[in-house]
């Protein structure tokens, strides 16, 4: 019998009390059932944490596909990476639908990895970038030391548990000497959009950590500042990560997973269709119109 197999079907997120208030204290959506057909290949669970907007619209995209292969998913959104990973582990979620385990999660890899099982990469080229407004005057990472008053000595950053923040902190900032003149105000992906956007409007300089694919990299009037010392690490690919004994229990959607793959269009479109152009509540809607359009996208997909 499998871990799998052998796990009390799931009643909460994480099992222990202290990783569920990391995770769920500030989630307002908490568990989603579709309301779809009800599926007899099994139930599966994918958990996402909603402000990073690629495991949103991915999660959206396998919760379609993984219904019309006979399936039924549940959605649980989650604030943090770590109870993320943890419930990946323990097998109370069954799928991260995009995570990026390499580079920006390898910490929780570590930790958590021999209990999980990767399902595939389905984008090969994703990075972490330091950004700013394209009419700041700097276009280097190390042009940040000695102009911090610039920027009132504030890095505006996302979530305290995510990757990103972990580089920015503990690699960039010490590569570049930015320790002790520069503080990163850490809070959440939308607090972040919200300050950029904010000193866009009034056309002040800010500084912010992103990631690219990300909408806001063309929604925003911004420029990726270079990294010549490397300090945001090395291109990645953003990975379909199961719990210990995915393949085993649902095979038939471990072998559809595994040839998903976008390019760079197909993957922008289904983010600013999913995020962007239909939004929170129409997000079956935002699935079937880029199905419409990227149908061809990679081999397999089912359409209505």
């Amino acid at each position: 019998m499998t871990k799998r197999t052998a796990h009390l079907r799931r009643t909460a997120v994480i099992g222990g009390a202290a990783v569920l208030a990391l995770g769920l204290a500030a989630c307002s959506t908490g568990t989603e059932e579709n309301s779809g057909g009800e599926g007899d290949l099994g139930t599966i669970t994918l958990g996402f944490i909603p402000s990073w907007t690629d495991g949103l619209s991915t999660a959206y995209l396998l919760e379609d596909q993984l219904e019309k292969l006979g399936y039924t998913v549940e959605m649980e959104t989650l604030t943090e990476a770590a109870p993320l990973y943890a419930g990946l582990s323990n097998g109370d979620v069954d799928m991260y639908p995009s995570a990026w385990p390499e580079v920006t999660h390898a910490k929780y890899m570590e930790q958590f990895g021999d209990d999980i099982e990767d399902l595939g990469a389905y984008y090969d080229n994703a990075v972490l970038t330091i950004a700013v407004p394209t009419y700041t005057d700097i276009d280097s990472i190390e042009d940040l030391a000695g102009n911090a008053d610039m920027f009132d000595g504030k890095i505006y950053g996302i979530e305290p548990g995510a990757g990103l923040t972990g580089v920015t902190q503990d690699s960039m900032m010490p590569e570049y000497g930015l320790d002790g003149d520069y503080e990163l105000v850490t809070s959440s992906t939308a607090a972040m959009l919200t300050e950029l956007q904010g000193a866009i409007d009034k056309q002040e300089d800010v500084v912010v950590t992103l990631w690219k694919p990300f909408w806001a990299n063309a929604a925003f009037d911004i420029k990726t500042l270079e990294d010549p010392k490397g300090a945001m690490g090395d291109a990645e690919a953003l990975h379909f990560l199961g719990t210990d004994g995915f393949a085993d229990e649902f095979p038939e959607a471990a072998e559809y997973i595994a040839g998903i793959k976008l390019d760079d269009a197909a993957y922008g479109a289904l983010e600013d269709m999913v995020v962007n152009e239909y939004g929170e509540g129409r997000e079956a809607e935002a699935i079937d119109a880029w199905i419409a359009e990227h149908g061809d996208a990679y081999e397999g997909i089912l359409a209505d």
